[in-house]
């Protein structure tokens, strides 16, 4: 039972990139001391490092993508089942690098003109076999443990590329802080895609809410729609309405 406790505080953490020891506590329904001796031996591990009243995961470090690809793909293929409805004959689409973002062409009728613009590897392999679908690739560099390329000039997406619709990822999200990532080159991409979008979507399940990363790469108000598989209330329910965005609960 400890050790199963142990092994789902690392992966807690892994998840949130950075949580108090309150948090942990709570999340847990342990002691404080208890808490204290388990962040202790995590600390062993050099992905962590201890912070003032908490702990985080290393700058850098990654959770492996195929364990994130894994980790409730049921609920995420529904987010991106719902996300695939929108998009329409004809739309210029950007489709972000993510574990619930690449299940979107999954639900997509492989005789709809579309263009897609991405810096997943994971969307370029199932858009070409889609039959009417022209890729643009962005990024020149290949990061192997996200499967995504990164890597773009200074405002370049803005001034190439028309953008109708934009799906995007995030690995936090919260009003405060809105929608973070932790990759200095990923957020580039990122703001710059916001920026350009008419329409801007995203794709978050309940476990990236309320947890903070080192980049904020848009406000949550810049969003037009939201689909989780997340049950809100206020604050979030006000915020919603105060700035027009839509949610749709999964």
């Amino acid at each position: 039972m400890k050790e199963k406790r142990f092994e789902s505080i690392k992966q807690y953490i892994l998840d949130h990139h950075h949580v108090s020891l309150k948090e942990l506590e709570e999340e847990f329904n342990v002691s404080m001391n208890t808490i204290r001796r388990d962040v202790n031996k995590i600390l062993t591990d050099s992905r962590f490092e201890k912070v003032y009243g908490g702990i985080s995961v290393k700058e850098g470090t990654l959770v492996d993508f195929e364990y994130r690809n894994i980790e409730n793909k049921e609920e995420k293929k529904a987010i991106a089942k719902r996300a695939a409805s929108f998009i329409e004959p004809d739309d210029l689409v950007y489709i972000d690098s993510g574990t619930t973002t690449k299940y979107i062409l999954d639900y997509i009728d492989e005789d709809m003109p579309l263009i897609i613009i991405t810096n997943s590897l994971d969307v370029v392999l199932k858009a070409e076999k889609l039959r009417k679908v022209t890729i643009f690739l962005i990024g020149h560099i290949f990061k192997k443990p996200t499967r995504s390329f990164v890597g773009v000039e200074n405002d370049e997406l803005s001034v190439k590329y028309n953008i109708t619709k934009a799906f995007m990822a995030a690995t936090a999200v919260s009003i405060w802080n809105g929608l973070m990532n932790s990759d200095i080159m990923e957020y580039e991409i990122k703001r710059q895609v916001m920026d350009k979008a008419n329409m801007k979507f995203l794709l978050a399940d309940k476990t990236k809410f309320d947890h903070s990363t080192l980049l904020t790469y848009a406000n949550l108000s810049d969003v037009d729609t939201l689909i989780s598989n997340k049950s809100f209330s206020d604050p979030y329910t006000s915020y919603f309405s105060d700035h027009n965005i839509n949610f749709i609960e999964i």
